[in-house]
């Protein structure tokens, strides 16, 4: 039988229903606090039928943060509303990972705790402005450079935030390390000015997210653990002298550590093929993602080159995606004005279709 989006799969220690994943998509809905609301655990169910869902970004600390109302793993309140989601998707049939989420220099001290700090590789303050519940669009912090000491305790933290995803009933963990975020400032020379071991030349601006993922798979194992990637994106004010090199060589460090997969975003307008790229230098199993319809998804499948694709913007105002793919129905389209916005409007209160 030819595979196809709906060929159940293993990835790693994952056994999932089918081939179609919910892409992370931050939805600003957490409490204050970054404790997991409600909503989110109706949110989440509802899309159960994805054979794998990604979590919006998690932050592992306080100063992981950068914008309002993103939940965090770092605190017993925030594993214990986490184990609710965990626990009502698993009920739907459904697989969840968590992604481990930390913006670093790209946030704002106006989103975070008290005492949270905002840490870089470099202190270069990104180019921009990002929005606040208390003052609105703001410039983004001007972030501290991290001393070795603060290095190592935010791979502790992320380890913990691993173990507690673990607790909360995730099967996994995906480290964010694209969108110009703490990985990403590490990996760039746009970003990346430090002249001690994680700096410098390619393998000193590697060390941090290598130490990272060889830290996770420590904890809870290479199986449960994925990575998502995008060179050459230059969001949140990214810059890399050479994205191909760069990729390249962590591609290259990262492939036999047995992790669950790679997860590729593909950008045409940065001129690199990050899909050719991922298959030549990771042998392990790839998930694409990027702008697919079902009919280019399950081309890419049968033929290999993935063993899955993730979907974004279709699962908002689709809860039941997986099911309008399988008997072709249409799409129902999202408000993008209630994206962000606190309450159930927009996020949890889309329809599925009626049942036949």
């Amino acid at each position: 039988m030819q595979t196809d989006l709906f060929s159940p799969l293993e990835l790693g220690a994952l056994a999932l229903k089918n081939r179609i994943f919910m892409a992370p998509m931050t939805r600003s809905r957490a409490h204050s606090d970054g404790t997991p609301s409600l909503e989110m655990a109706d949110y989440y169910s509802q899309r159960a039928g994805a054979g794998l869902i990604i979590s919006e970004g998690i932050q592992p600390n306080a100063d992981g943060q950068g914008y309002c109302r993103t939940p965090g793993l770092h605190s017993a309140n925030q594993a214990k509303a986490w184990s609710e989601t965990t626990t009502r998707v698993s009920e739907a049939g459904g697989v969840m990972v968590a992604q481990l989420m930390h913006v670093g220099r790209v946030a704002s001290h106006l989103n975070k705790a008290d005492g949270a700090r905002t840490l870089a590789p470099s202190a270069i303050q990104a180019s921009g402005e990002m929005y606040t519940d208390a003052a609105g669009m703001v410039e983004f912090d001007t972030p501290e450079a991290m001393s070795l000491g603060d290095i190592d305790q935010t791979i502790e933290d992320y380890v913990a935030a691993a173990k507690l995803a673990r607790k909360s009933g995730f099967e996994g963990v995906e480290l964010h390390a694209t969108s110009g975020y703490l990985p990403a400032q590490f990996l760039s020379t746009g970003t990346n000015k430090r002249e001690d071991q994680y700096g410098g030349s390619i393998s000193g601006r590697l060390r941090f997210v290598i130490d990272l993922i060889e830290a996770l798979n420590g904890a809870i194992g290479a199986e449960r653990v994925g990575i998502r990637i995008c060179p050459g994106n230059p969001f949140n004010d990214l810059e890399d002298a050479d994205p191909k090199a760069t990729f390249t060589g962590l591609l290259q460090a990262i492939s036999p550590m047995g992790l669950a997969y790679l997860h590729v975003i593909r950008m045409a307008s940065t001129g690199l093929d990050n899909f050719a790229m991922a298959e030549h230098y990771f042998k392990g199993s790839l998930v694409f993602n990027d702008s697919f319809n079902a009919e280019e998804a399950n081309h890419f499948v049968k033929n290999g080159r993935c063993a899955a694709v993730s979907f974004a913007r279709p699962f908002i105002a689709n809860p039941d995606f997986p099911e309008r793919i399988r008997i072709g129905a249409d799409l129902a389209k999202f408000d993008p004005k209630r994206l962000y916005t606190p309450g159930p409007e927009g996020y949890s209160d889309y329809p599925t279709l009626p049942q036949r």
